[in-house]
């Protein structure tokens, strides 16, 4: 079985998932909620990033010229 790691990447369940997952730890060990926020958004922020570069990139390849 193949995975389709473009398609993973640009999940925004997948980079949802990762920013819950990581301000839960943040709170769990002692972190104030506001330090959780900030880096969930910046989690997600950078997923739109990695999602925009990953879709231009997909469609740049399939407009390609022979």
């Amino acid at each position: 079985m193949k995975i389709d790691w473009k398609r993973k990447l640009t999940s925004r369940k997948l980079w949802v998932a990762v920013a819950g997952f990581i301000a839960g730890i943040i709170v769990a060990f002692g972190g104030d909620s506001e330090a959780a926020e900030t880096v969930s958004g910046c989690i997600l922020s950078g997923a739109a990033v990695v999602g925009y570069i990953i879709g231009e990139g997909l469609a740049d390849s399939s407009n390609k010229s022979e």
